[in-house]
């Protein structure tokens, strides 16, 4: 293959089912029916008139409207339902791009918003999250890079890995250096309507016309078995997806439309749930890394269930990581699935039971110790 292997996917591939205990997902508890149930008030009844019918190219009408009443105003003409947002992403990503275009992306970022790109010719400039300054956004040095009017500007806040993010006024300004420049605006939604201190952000549109949005049921729902996703983009664009999708998957499955619907219906319901949730295990991380200040460090995340945490006497995580899994049964990711630059660093998520994070820091905090006194 000619294409970068997801690193992250790969890591995942290899022992995401082959653990007791997950601290390295991004994403929100998963929910079992019933409870999903109990949080929206359905019956599996209503299933039983289904038809096993094709669903349409943008998405079913009622999960489509649904989507369309939450994101956009109603214009179900802007939105499209997708498998999960990286059917989105590759999508977009051959058809806002040309080889030989310029996309500037957050780092570290999401593999998958940055190499697609690579990888049919673009040139990736990237716009550096400062990690001896929290991670915070420097919107200075986007406004320099964009002075080449780049094709497209990749971001997403809260961020994924490091659950940093940005005001509602520099969210401002970071439309505004977008639309001088000319350039597609990417805006991955994923973890945006999990924050704890700031109100989540709005999406960019209508604030700006070229602008594109992902958005998952995975990380802030407990919805990730469903493999649903969205995008908001112009009616142009997104017809051209369409007609690339005919290729790949021509449309999602209505049973899972179906489920996908009941979820936005009640989206404030589950993001609520998930948030009481979340926050009470974000707290849980800040102690338990407050406690150890000589093996952990990091900024708590202001969005999200992933955190991006330093092991100063950690230079090769990957190496712990590997051990963590294959000897104690635990999930944590290393931050090399996220760049070289960061190897000394792990992902590290906090979104499933309190029970499950309590048990893998507890492993974690062993071998942590056991490698300090090889040392």
């Amino acid at each position: 293959m000619d294409i970068a292997v997801a690193a992250l996917e790969a890591w995942m591939r290899d022992y995401y089912h082959k653990v007791d205990h997950d601290i390295g997902s991004s994403g929100v508890r998963d929910l079992t029916m019933a409870e999903f149930r109990a949080v929206c008030g359905f019956e599996l009844g209503q299933l039983e008139t289904m038809i096993f019918h094709d669903s349409e190219s943008y998405g079913g009408p009622g999960l489509r409207s649904a989507l369309a009443d939450r994101w956009t105003g109603g214009d179900v003409d802007r939105m499209m339902v997708t498998h999960g947002s990286s059917e989105a992403i590759y999508l977009v990503m051959h058809l806002a791009l040309e080889p030989g275009d310029e996309v500037v992306v957050l780092d570290p970022a999401y593999q998958q918003l940055h190499d697609i790109a690579a990888w049919r010719g673009c040139r990736v400039t990237r716009w550096r999250l400062d990690p001896d300054h929290g991670f915070a956004a420097d919107l200075a040095e986007l406004r320099r890079l964009a002075a080449t009017r780049p094709r497209m500007i990749v971001v997403n806040f809260p961020h994924n890995p490091t659950g940093t993010s940005i005001t509602a006024a520099q969210q401002r300004e970071l439309i505004a250096i977008a639309a001088e420049a000319g350039s597609w605006l990417v805006w991955d939604h994923a973890f945006g309507e999990l924050t704890y201190a700031a109100d989540p952000l709005p999406i960019p549109w209508p604030a700006y016309d070229r602008s594109i949005v992902f958005g998952t049921f995975s990380k802030s729902y407990g919805l990730a078995g469903l493999r649903v996703g969205w995008c908001t983009a112009p009616p142009g664009l997104l017809a051209r997806m369409a007609l690339l999708r005919d290729y790949i998957a021509l449309y999602v499955s209505p049973v899972l439309e179906f489920f996908a619907e009941q979820a936005v219906r009640h989206a404030d319901r589950i993001v609520a749930l998930q948030r009481d949730h979340a926050r009470h295990n974000r707290q849980l991380l800040i102690d338990w890394v407050a406690e150890r200040p000589e093996l952990a460090r990091f900024t708590p995340p202001a969005g999200g269930v992933a955190a991006f945490v330093e092991f100063p006497g950690q230079p090769d995580m990957e190496r712990t990581c590997r051990r963590l899994a294959e000897e104690h049964k635990v999930l944590l990711v290393p931050g090399s699935c996220f760049g070289e630059a960061y190897r000394s660093y792990a992902r590290l998520g906090f979104g499933g039971t309190a029970e499950e994070l309590t048990a893998g820091l507890d492993r974690l905090d062993q071998v942590l110790r056991e490698d300090a006194g090889r040392t």
